[in-house]
C-alpha cells in the first residue's frame, strides 16, 4: 500500500511512525504479547503528555495496565512511583507481579507488616502507609513522580475510605496521579473534583468487558438464559435485552394458587388437577444442592467456578458437602501437583499446629479440586487456594464477597446462591454495584471466549428484579471523608489552622455536598410554587382557614403530647420496677422477641447499685440479663418492658451455671418451666386518658367550635388542602435546614475537633503541643484514647503480654455485638488498665458530646472492645495455638489478622511513648516480638 502513496504522503507517514516509535508507550506496548485496548492506549497517551488520569472500567478489563505504564514512565524518567492498594493482600500480589517484570532490585513493598527494599524507585504499599509518610514529611517522597491508586473507588468505604482523600489532597502538586476505579456512574463528577484539586485530569470510561458475560438462572435441571436477545432489524439494529419469558412463566407458576376454595362444584377435580400441576412444577422449579451445581457446571464445561456464599460457615459447609458427595474434579496427576505445592508452601508451619488449623481436611479438599476462601482462613491457606486456582488445580471455590475486591482470581463462571446478604445490621438485597463486582470475576482474559454468571433459583425470585441488577452496570461513588483527631494535629502542624480548614474544604465530600445543594435549592423553589397552589385550595369564604387549621393541629399535638406523657410515666414505672429485680427472680417479659417466662441472671444495674456490670445504659435504663424458658441467654432492653414488671417467683441459680454451656442452659430452663410454667401474669388495666381533664384541650375545643370556618360545608375539603400545605411547608423548612447544614460541613466538624483538642492542650492556636505531637504518631479509630492513655501513664509498669491485651482494645471490633456474655479479660494489672481505658473513653465521650463532635456521622471515639484482650495476652505470653484458639473461639484467619493489627498499634505506641519513660516503649517492642511468632509470623498476608 505504501507504493500507492505520493512522496509527500509517504514522508508524512514515515514521520508519524518515527514519532510513535519514539514514545514511551511504543516501548511499553512491546512488553506485552497482546494488543492494548483503546481505553488503555488513550489513558497511557494522556499520562505521557503529563496529565493525571481517572480510568473507570469493569472488573477484569485490564485497568492495571495503565498503572504499570506509570511505573514504566517513572523508571524511564529516573523518578519514583508509588503503587497503592486498599488491602495488604493486593499489595503483595502487585509486588510479586512487578518483581517478575523489573526484578527485585527496582521494586519495594511497604504494608505495615512488611518492609522490603523501601528505598527502591518503585514501591508497592497500602494507602495508609502513604498517608502516614505524607504527614511525617518522609524523605522517601523526594523524587516521587507518580502515584497509582488502584481500586480508588474504595474511598467510599465508610471505615477506611477517608485515607484516600487525605492522600489525594496532600500529595505534592508535582506528583502525577493515576486513579483506577471500577465502573462508577459518577466518574465525571469524581474527575471534575480531581481536576480541581490535582490539576489537569483526563477521565477515561470504558463499559465494555474484554470477555463477554452471559447471565443465567439455574432452576431444577436446566440452566436458563436470563435475557432473550432481540434485534430491531427495522430500525438501526439496536439490540434489546428482554427477560427470558420461560423464567417469567416459572415465577408465575410458582406464585399461582393451586386450589380455589370458591370453586365448590368442581372441587375434587380442581384439587386433583392442581396436585398434578404442582408435581410438574416441582420437577422444574427447585434449587439443586451445592455438589449438584458443581457437577452440572462441570458437565456444561463451565468450570473453574467461584460460588459466592455470604457466610464463612456456609463456605466451609459447601466444601464438606462436596466431599461427602464424593465429588472429584482432579485426576491423579493434578492431585500429586496439588500436594507438592501445598507441602512446599506450608513447610514452615510447625507440625503440632497442622491439626489445629484443619490442615489435613483442607488438603484433601484441595486434592479433589475444591476449596473455601474467606477472611476466617489462615492467610497462608488463602494464598495457596489463590495460587492453585490460578494454575487450574482448584476448580470450585466457595467464597465470601471479600474475594471480589481486587484479588486476581478470575474464573470461567461465577455462581450466586442468593441475592440477599447480611450488611452488618440486617439482611438486605445486594446492590447493582455489588452484583457487578461479584459477577465481574467471570471470564478469564486470553483463556475464555465468554464468561458466565449463574444465579440459583430461589423461592419467590423475581426475574425482572434480577434483570435490573444485571442490567445496571454502574453505581455511584460517595465520599466517606471525615476529619479525625490525628488528621487535625497533623494538618495544623504542617499548615496552621486557617490553611488546614481550606484544605479540608477541597475534599470530595464537601465537593459532593456543595453540588447537592443546587438540587435541593431547586426543590425548595418548586415547593414554594406548590404552597401557593395549596393556599388557594384551602381558602374559605367564611374566615381564615389557615388559623382554623392551626387550632386543629394544636389540639391534635396536645392530645399526642398527653398520650406520650402517659407512656413516659409507664416507662418510668417500668424502669423503677426493673431496678428492684435481683438474680433469681422469675419474671414474665410482656413484649418483644423474647416475650414470656424468664429467669433474671443479672439485673444489669449501674455501678454502685449492683456489681458494676457495663450492660447498663443511663439513657435506656437497666438491661437485665435473663435465661428464657426456651434456653436462650439474652440481655433485654427497656423497650421489652412497656409496663412495670413484678417477680412471679424466686429460684436459686446454681453456682456451676455456665451461660456458654448448652447443657447448663437446658437444665436451668427446664427447672424454670417446672417452677413457674403454670403462672399466668396479671393483665394490666387500661388507665383513664389524661386528655379528659386537660384545660388546654378544653380551651382549644371551645375556640375550634367558635371559629367561623367550623360551620363551612366544605370544611373537610379545605382541611385536606390545609394538611397538604402544612406537610409541604414542613418539608420545605427541612430542605432549607439541609442547605444551611451542608455548607462548610467538613470545616465545621474540623473546628469542633480543634476546639476539643485545644481544651485538652493538644493544640494552642497554630501550635501543636508535645501531647499533640504524640497524637500525630497514633493512627486509628481510637487515636485520641491511645494518646490519653500514654499521657496519663495507664500502661506504665505493664509487662509485654499485659500491654498487648490493652492495645488489642484499640483495634479489635467484634463481628457482631453480643451482650449476653461479658468478654473474658486477663486478671491483675491488665484488667485494671483496661478498666482505666474504659473510664478515659467515657470522659472523652462526654467531651465529644459537649463539643458536638459526634454530630458528624462516623466522627468520634467508639467504645474500646475488650473481646480480643484475653487471646492477645495468652498468645503474647507464649501459650500454644490450640489452647488460644479454643479459648478465643475464633477462626485462625481472624486471630492472625487481629494479631497483626495489634502489632501495628504496638509499633505506634512504641514510637509515640514519652522518651522520659522508656518502659512503655520497651514493653511495646517486646510485645511485638511475643505476638510475631508461629502462625502470625509465617502468614505473609494480613
Amino acid at each position: 500500500m505504501t507504493d500507492d502513496l505520493t512522496p509527500a504522503e509517504a514522508y508524512a507517514a514515515a514521520r508519524r511512525r518515527a514519532a510513535e516509535e519514539a514514545t514511551a508507550l511504543h516501548a511499553f506496548r512491546a512488553l506485552y504479547d497482546f494488543e492494548l485496548d483503546p481505553f488503555q492506549i488513550e489513558a497511557c497517551r494522556a499520562l505521557e503528555t503529563g496529565k493525571g488520569v481517572l480510568v473507570a472500567a469493569p472488573t477484569g478489563s485490564g485497568k492495571t495496565i495503565v498503572g504499570e505504564f506509570a511505573v514504566h514512565l517513572a523508571l524511564e524518567q529516573g523518578r519514583k512511583c508509588f503503587y497503592t492498594t486498599p488491602i495488604k493482600a493486593l499489595s503483595n500480589q502487585k509486588y510479586t507481579d512487578l518483581v517478575k517484570r523489573y526484578g527485585p532490585g527496582k521494586v519495594g513493598l511497604l504494608t505495615g507488616d512488611n518492609s522490603v527494599n523501601s528505598d527502591a524507585p518503585v514501591v508497592v504499599m497500602t494507602t495508609e502507609v502513604l498517608r502516614n509518610m505524607l504527614y511525617a514529611g518522609s524523605q522517601s517522597l523526594r523524587g516521587l513522580g507518580y502515584v497509582v491508586m488502584d481500586e480508588v473507588h474504595y474511598l467510599s468505604d465508610r471505615f477506611r475510605g477517608a485515607v484516600w482523600e487525605e492522600v489525594i489532597i496532600h500529595l505534592p502538586e508535582s506528583v502525577t496521579l493515576v486513579s483506577l476505579s471500577a465502573t462508577v456512574s459518577n466518574a465525571e463528577e469524581f474527575g471534575d473534583w480531581l481536576d480541581t484539586v490535582r490539576g489537569d485530569t483526563e477521565v477515561i470510561v470504558s463499559e465494555s468487558r474484554p470477555v463477554p458475560l452471559w447471565q443465567h438462572v439455574l432452576a431444577g435441571r436446566r440452566i436458563y438464559d436470563l435475557f432473550e436477545e432481540e434485534t430491531d432489524h427495522g430500525g438501526r439494529g439496536v439490540a434489546r435485552r428482554e427477560v427470558n419469558p420461560d423464567l417469567v412463566r416459572l415465577a408465575r407458576m410458582e406464585n399461582s394458587r393451586t386450589y380455589n376454595p370458591r370453586d365448590r362444584r368442581r372441587g375434587k377435580m380442581v384439587r386433583e388437577a392442581d396436585r398434578e400441576r404442582e408435581r410438574r412444577q416441582r420437577s422444574r422449579i427447585w434449587t439443586p444442592g451445592r455438589p449438584e451445581v458443581i457437577d452440572r457446571l462441570d458437565a456444561e464445561g463451565l468450570l473453574p467456578a467461584i460460588t459466592f456464599i455470604f457466610s464463612r460457615a456456609g463456605c466451609e459447609a459447601a466444601v464438606q458437602q462436596c466431599l461427602h458427595a464424593g465429588l472429584r474434579l482432579n485426576d491423579e496427576d493434578a492431585r500429586a501437583r496439588v500436594r507438592e505445592i501445598v507441602e512446599e508452601r506450608t513447610a514452615s508451619i510447625p507440625s503440632e499446629d497442622l491439626n489445629v488449623l484443619g490442615y489435613y481436611e483442607w488438603l484433601e479438599a484441595l486434592e479433589r479440586g475444591i476449596a473455601a476462601h474467606h477472611a476466617g482462613m489462615l492467610p497462608t491457606f488463602k494464598e495457596v487456594v489463590e495460587e492453585l486456582f490460578v494454575r487450574g488445580l482448584v476448580k470450585a471455590v466457595f467464597a465470601t464477597e471479600t474475594l471480589a475486591l481486587g484479588i486476581n482470581m478470575p474464573a470461567r463462571s461465577v455462581v450466586l446462591e442468593k441475592l440477599v446478604k447480611w450488611n452488618g445490621e440486617q439482611h438486605a438485597d445486594i446492590t447493582p454495584g455489588e452484583y457487578t463486582q461479584l459477577t465481574g470475576r467471570a471470564g478469564r482474559r486470553g483463556i475464555d471466549v465468554e464468561g458466565h454468571a449463574v444465579v440459583l433459583w430461589q423461592r419467590g425470585m423475581d426475574p425482572a428484579h434480577l434483570a435490573g441488577l444485571a442490567g445496571t452496570r454502574t453505581y455511584p461513588l460517595r465520599s466517606s471523608f471525615k476529619p479525625s483527631y490525628n488528621m487535625a494535629v497533623n494538618l495544623v502542624d504542617q499548615f496552621g489552622r486557617h490553611r488546614s480548614r481550606e484544605l479540608l474544604e477541597t475534599s470530595f465530600a464537601q465537593f459532593q455536598a456543595d453540588r447537592s445543594v443546587v438540587g435541593i435549592s431547586r426543590q425548595v423553589q418548586r415547593n414554594e410554587e406548590g404552597l401557593e397552589g395549596y393556599r388557594e385550595g384551602m381558602t374559605c369564604h367564611l374566615g381564615d382557614f389557615e388559623e382554623y387549621a392551626r387550632l386543629r393541629r394544636e389540639l391534635k399535638d396536645r392530645e399526642n403530647e398527653l398520650a406520650k406523657q402517659g407512656a413516659a410515666q409507664r416507662r418510668a414505672a417500668a424502669a423503677v420496677s426493673l431496678e428492684r429485680l435481683k438474680p433469681g427472680d422469675v419474671i414474665h417479659v410482656p413484649t418483644g422477641k423474647f416475650a414470656g417466662l424468664a429467669l433474671v441472671l443479672d439485673p444489669g444495674l449501674p455501678a454502685g447499685r449492683s456489681n458494676g456490670h457495663r450492660g447498663f445504659d443511663h439513657q435506656d435504663g437497666p438491661r437485665p440479663l435473663v435465661l428464657t424458658a426456651e434456653r436462650q441467654v439474652k440481655r433485654l432492653a427497656s423497650m421489652d418492658f412497656p409496663v412495670p414488671v413484678e417477680p412471679l417467683e424466686r429460684m436459686r441459680i446454681p453456682r456451676s451455671f455456665n451461660p456458654r454451656s448448652p447443657q447448663s442452659r437446658r437444665d436451668l430452663a427446664s427447672a424454670l418451666r417446672t417452677k413457674a410454667g403454670h403462672i399466668v401474669p396479671e393483665r394490666h388495666r387500661k388507665q383513664r386518658s389524661a386528655a379528659v381533664d386537660d384545660r388546654e384541650i378544653a380551651r382549644l375545643r371551645t375556640e375550634l367550635r367558635a371559629h367561623p370556618c367550623h360551620g363551612c360545608d366544605e370544611r373537610e375539603d379545605h382541611a385536606r388542602w390545609a394538611e397538604r400545605y402544612h406537610r409541604l411547608q414542613r418539608d420545605t423548612r427541612q430542605l432549607e435546614r439541609r442547605i444551611e447544614g451542608r455548607t462548610n460541613t467538613i470545616a465545621r466538624t474540623f473546628d469542633r475537633i480543634v476546639a476539643l483538642l485545644t481544651e485538652l492542650d493538644y493544640l494552642r492556636g497554630d501550635e501543636v503541643t508535645e501531647h499533640g505531637k504524640r497524637l500525630a504518631r497514633l493512627y486509628g479509630e481510637l487515636d485520641l484514647l491511645a494518646s490519653e492513655c500514654l499521657r496519663e501513664g495507664v500502661w506504665e509498669g505493664l509487662n509485654p503480654a499485659e500491654l498487648a491485651a490493652c492495645a488489642s482494645a484499640l483495634v479489635y471490633e467484634a463481628r457482631q455485638s453480643d451482650d449476653a456474655v461479658a468478654p473474658k479479660v486477663p486478671t491483675g494489672r491488665s484488667k485494671a488498665a483496661l478498666g482505666e481505658m474504659v473510664r478515659i473513653w467515657g470522659r472523652l465521650d462526654a467531651l465529644e458530646e459537649d463539643f458536638r463532635v459526634k454530630q458528624a456521622e462516623g466522627v468520634g471515639q467508639r467504645e474500646p472492645d475488650l473481646g480480643f484482650a484475653w487471646a492477645a495476652h495468652q498468645w503474647a505470653s507464649g501459650k500454644g495455638l490450640d489452647e488460644v484458639l479454643r479459648e478465643a473461639e475464633m477462626p485462625a484467619g481472624d486471630f492472625v489478622r487481629w494479631c497483626k493489627q495489634v502489632i501495628d498499634v504496638l509499633g505506634q505506641i512504641a514510637a509515640a511513648a514519652p522518651r522520659e519513660d522508656g518502659t512503655v516503649a520497651k514493653s511495646a517492642r517486646k510485645a511485638v516480638d511475643g505476638l510475631l511468632r508461629g502462625v502470625v509470623a509465617y502468614s505473609s498476608v494480613g
